[in-house]
């Protein structure tokens, strides 16, 4: 048995100790950004002034109970000077607006911030610890600092980072951190996904434009899509099946797992269904098109009805101009007859009668 005098006991610490009061947790998190955030960010980029290297902004999202998963949705611009000796941020510029942003959406919280370099520097690291204070910060949670590469014919690049802090005194631990990265993930839903393949197609054209397509061709584009999908888990099983490709358990099980969550519809209710919606489809391009006619007939009958109103007025006028031109020429005549009634001693002739009625 051995001397229990020759062994050295250590015993673990019941919590790990602070290094700040101020600080924030380091827990490891995962961050998943949606495009709209994205493109906001190169918007900002593509309109900052030509002597600026970078911008930054805000990041604004949801987070979870425990704070190890952020999802970032929104963001928006924060003006700022930066030189080789110092950096201004606009600092009510960025309450104002966070206040403005948190009434518009009461469900999304600050998440960090984002630059348009992946360098981290001292002037990071005075923003980071900014975005990470108690009160209008992300304390206790840690703020995510998202970089993203803008340069122009670069891929862009993004990367994710928390802060731990460190420093010997209080006042070198302001302007001082230890950037950590995390794993990110650019996450995009079926609506986003329609608005990114339209850029996409848009990319290949001279012109950077391209037209919309009706919901008969996006229909047509999905099932060709699916088809080649199909197409191709048929061949690598086939292959897999005759030893000519590598085998893989978990691809296998995630195809597994697909196909047993797909319903089992006879091949007569798809094409049963599939008609029925394309009829649907059709009734609704051509109510469509009757409402789009009917518009353009009213608008036409509209005008032809003005044009004739015009028309009418003039031959009305035309016609009391010659009303009143006869009655002019009658009453000429009357009064030569009435001057001859008068002339006329035998009494009262025809014009002397005429004379007296006018």
């Amino acid at each position: 048995m051995a001397d229990p005098k020759s062994h050295l006991h250590l015993a673990r610490p019941l919590a790990p100790a602070a290094i700040s009061t101020s600080a924030p947790a380091t827990a490891p998190l995962s961050c998943t950004i949606l495009p709209q955030a994205l493109f906001s960010i190169l918007d900002h980029a593509s309109r900052r002034p030509a002597d600026q290297e970078r911008v930054i902004g805000t990041l604004l999202g949801t987070r979870s109970e425990d704070g190890t998963e952020v999802e970032v949705r929104n963001c928006y611009a924060v003006p700022h000077t930066e030189t080789a000796e110092q950096v201004e941020v606009d600092m009510d510029y960025q309450k104002a607006m966070l206040g403005l942003h948190l009434r518009a959406n009461p469900k999304e919280v600050l998440v960090g911030w984002y630059a348009t370099s992946s360098e981290l520097n001292t002037f990071s690291a005075l923003i980071q610890n900014f975005y990470s204070q108690q009160g209008e910060g992300t304390f206790p949670h840690p703020a995510v600092h998202l970089t993203v590469n803008t340069v122009a014919g670069q891929d862009i690049d993004a990367n994710t980072y928390i802060s731990a802090p460190i420093g010997v005194t209080a006042e070198r631990a302001a302007d001082s951190c230890l950037f950590i990265p995390v794993p990110h993930e650019i996450k995009y839903g079926e609506a986003e996904k329609s608005g990114l393949e339209v850029i996409a197609g848009a990319r290949e054209r001279e012109d950077r434009s391209l037209l919309m397509q009706t919901d008969v061709e996006t229909l047509e584009h999905a099932i060709e899509q699916v088809l080649e999908m199909l197409e191709r888990v048929s061949n690598y099983v086939s292959n897999v099946l005759d030893e000519e490709a590598e085998p893989s358990s978990a691809l296998g099980q995630f195809l597994m797992n697909t196909l047993s969550l797909a319903p089992k519809v006879d091949a007569e209710d798809i094409e049963r269904d599939f008609n029925n919606h394309i009829q649907d489809v059709l009734l609704v391009s051509y109510l469509a098109n009757t409402i789009r006619t009917q518009i353009d007939l009213s608008n036409r009958l509209a005008t032809a009805a003005l044009t004739m109103g015009t028309g009418n007025e003039g031959a009305s006028t035309d016609g009391q101009q010659k009303q009143d031109g006869q009655q002019r020429r009658g009453g000429d005549r009357s009064d030569r007859g009435g001057r001859g009634g008068r002339s006329d001693r035998g009494g009262r002739g025809p014009g002397a009668t005429f004379a007296d009625m006018s």
